[in-house]
C-alpha cells in the first residue's frame, strides 16, 4: 500500500489512520472495545455538553441485524465481518436550557475521531458509513427527536484484503489529501 506523506511533521498514528473495510469478523470484547468509547468521551465539546451518543450492538448478539438492517447493500457486503456496528448521534438542543446546540455535530466529530484514532493504536478497523437509512436508524432504535442522527461504524480486527471483493480491494489503500494550500487559507477564503 501506498504511504501517506504530510507536507509538514505530525505524528504518525494520525497518518496511519484510515477506513479499511476488510475485517476478520473475530468478536471483539468489552475490554477491546469500550477504550473506544473511553476516547470518544474525552472528545472536547461546546460549553462542554457532550452532545455525542453511541449506540451499539456486537455481531451475534440480538440487535445485531436490527442494526445491519439499516446497512445499504453495498456496506452490507463488507460490513458483515464487523464485530461491532454502532450509530452516532448527537443532541441538537442543550440539556441545561433547550436551546439550539449548534455545534453538537462538530462536537461529534470530534468524539468520533478521538474514537477512531484510539482504534488506530489499538489495531482496530474503525470505519465510518454514510450509507444507511437514517431515518429508520432514528426510528427503530428509537433516537428521540432532539438527537441528530450523524454516521454509523463499523469496528472489527483487521481481516485480509484478497477476501475483498475486486471492487472493494481496488478503494482499500491509503487515500491522499488535497493539498494543505486548498485547505487552508489566510485572511480572505479562496476558492
Amino acid at each position: 500500500m501506498k504511504a501517506r506523506t504530510p507536507d509538514y511533521p505530525i505524528d504518525p498514528m494520525i497518518l496511519s489512520r484510515r477506513s479499511s473495510r476488510a475485517m476478520s469478523g473475530e468478536p471483539m470484547t468489552k475490554e477491546e472495545l469500550m477504550p473506544l468509547f473511553e476516547a470518544a468521551r474525552w472528545a472536547p465539546s461546546s460549553y462542554n455538553h457532550q452532545p455525542w451518543r453511541f449506540i451499539y450492538a456486537c455481531k451475534g448478539s440480538p440487535d445485531w441485524e436490527r442494526f445491519f438492517s439499516l446497512l445499504f447493500e453495498n456496506n452490507q457486503l463488507w460490513a458483515k465481518n464487523a464485530a461491532v456496528l454502532a450509530l452516532l448521534v448527537s443532541r441538537n438542543r442543550f440539556e441545561k436550557n433547550d436551546g439550539p446546540a449548534r455545534l453538537h455535530s462538530f462536537d461529534a466529530g470530534s468524539a468520533f475521531e478521538n474514537l477512531a484514532l484510539q482504534g488506530t493504536k489499538n489495531g482496530f478497523v474503525v470505519h465510518p458509513m454514510e450509507g444507511f437509512d437514517a431515518k429508520k436508524a432514528q426510528s427503530d432504535l428509537q433516537v428521540p427527536e432532539h438527537y441528530s442522527v450523524q454516521i454509523m461504524l463499523a469496528i472489527g480486527k483487521p481481516g485480509k484484503v484478497e477476501d475483498l471483493s475486486d471492487s472493494l480491494r481496488e478503494r482499500e489503500g491509503f487515500t491522499d489529501r488535497k493539498p494543505i494550500s486548498s485547505l487552508v487559507m489566510e485572511g480572505t477564503f479562496l476558492e
